[in-house]
């Protein structure tokens, strides 16, 4: 069990590192939004939802009129802050959001930014693999450090003693006891956040069940799943024929009635300005820790209730979605936030210790060759990552707020900087390396405005 703990641990120690580093940055994506884009005024939710729709769809029927489809996301908590829409236009272009002011409607002019959604995304989906790829590669790594995480309670003897013991300035001994408390405190977060990552994978990741029961045909077998599991509700295709949009008001306060006074969170509008547009006002998923939201769709013109789709299903949909909403902990208050922030920390310490761990215990006998470069580069895969965070920041406010693909380069600067950061630590013995690059790390966080 111990063999099988530290070698599920360390074939994946770094990747699973960057998925931790920027999984817990996620819990506080909101904010680090915010923070880079500073123009956008102080939020303030929630708010009455008509008078923000009616801005909403005044701006899109001026701005985007010709549109597939519209996207109006309403102020209702701490996740979805502000009034925002979106939209798919005709060409395949996609345009940035834009965010609104909530008491005239204008646009606010927000500097291009990748923001704290992307720094978040990247824990599982790596950035720069392609999409099928990194889900694989993220369900491994989960499957992993779900198996080391059992192994290491099976393994631990002293599980409770170690809980309580820290030992300092005792070498590869206060490595190992930083390991075990960090693990022993963090454990039930741990193994939540493990197997629930795979529940979000499930699809990928254990396809014969569903090509047991809908074949094996490529394509037709799959859509025939995904249609039962998220089944459309009245669609229909453009008519071609310009008609006018039913009013909002209304159509809100129905579904504020029929969910208790729970708010809209989205309105999604297909085909706009058409005799067959669609309107859907959808809950908010984020208001507790099942991941559920009712939905209706109206006629758009009309205002006449086409389908209704209920928040709770189903019981394995609901055990599913629960898990998915632990995992995103997106209804946590200030308080539980805090801890599930925490949590990913301390699981980034029993990450970096557990690589530090088995670097060391090496050093002391006959080293290989990638036992040497284990240690020489474990610095800049744990140190540079903070690094280049703050280096990510720092584009924020760097580069030409007018700079094309500026989002991009924000994240480009990102990886450049964690890349240097391996090639110093391959030029440099591992104790200066360690030192500098936490230097660096603190300069770099404490010098941002």
């Amino acid at each position: 069990m111990a063999g099988v703990h530290t070698w599920a641990g360390v074939l994946f120690g770094w990747l699973l590192y960057f998925m931790f580093v920027t999984g817990t940055a996620g819990y506080l994506d909101t904010e680090i939004d915010r923070w880079m884009r500073p123009a956008l005024p102080p939020a303030h939710y929630p708010l009455p939802p008509a008078p923000q729709a009616a801005h909403a769809l005044a701006y899109l029927q001026a701005y985007a009129p010709d549109a597939r489809s519209w996207s109006i996301q309403l102020p209702v908590d701490r996740n979805e802050p502000y009034l925002r829409v979106d939209w798919s236009p005709v060409s395949a272009a996609l345009p940035q959001p834009v965010w609104l002011d909530v008491q005239t409607g204008a646009p606010i002019a927000v500097r291009d930014t990748a923001g704290g959604q992307t720094l978040y995304q990247m824990h599982w989906r790596l950035h720069y693999l392609p999409e099928a790829l990194a889900e694989w590669v993220v369900a491994i790594a989960s499957m992993l450090l779900l198996l080391a995480l059992l192994t290491g309670i099976v393994a631990h003897r002293r599980f409770f003693a170690d809980f309580f013991t820290l030992r300092l300035g005792k070498g590869q001994r206060s490595w190992l006891d930083a390991h075990n408390l960090a693990s022993v405190a963090s454990l039930p977060f741990q193994l939540m956040i493990s197997y629930s990552g795979l529940i979000f994978v499930m699809f990928s990741f254990m396809p014969l069940i569903a090509s047991a029961w809908y074949g094996q045909a490529p394509g037709a077998a799959v859509r025939s799943f995904y249609g039962e599991l998220f089944p459309p509700m009245a669609t229909a295709p453009a008519s071609g024929q310009p008609a006018p949009l039913a009013p909002i008001a209304p159509l809100l306060a129905q579904a504020q009635a029929r969910w208790q006074g729970a708010p809209v969170a989205l309105l999604a509008v297909q085909n706009p300005g058409d005799a067959n547009a669609r309107i859907s006002a959808i809950g908010n998923f984020a208001a507790g820790p099942v991941r559920e939201a009712g939905i209706l769709v109206f006629d758009g013109v009309s205002g006449a209730l086409l389908a209704e789709r209920p928040a709770r299903q189903s019981t394995p949909r609901a055990a599913r979605d629960l898990w998915l909403g632990l995992h995103e902990g997106l209804f946590a208050s200030t308080v539980l936030r805090a801890l599930y922030l925490l949590s990913g920390l301390l699981g980034c310490v029993m990450i970096a210790t557990g690589m530090v761990l088995w670097s060391a215990k090496r050093q002391a006998r006959q080293p290989s060759a990638g036992h040497a470069l284990v240690r020489r580069l474990n610095p800049a895969a744990i140190l540079g990552l903070p690094v280049a965070i703050a280096a990510y920041l720092w584009a924020n406010r760097l580069l030409p707020a007018d700079m094309d693909a500026r989002a991009q380069w924000e994240v480009h600067g990102l990886f450049a900087v964690w890349l240097a950061s391996f090639v110093y630590a391959a030029c440099t013995a591992p104790a200066k390396c360690w030192r500098r690059l936490a230097w660096c790390a603190a300069l770099g966080f404490g010098g941002l405005p």
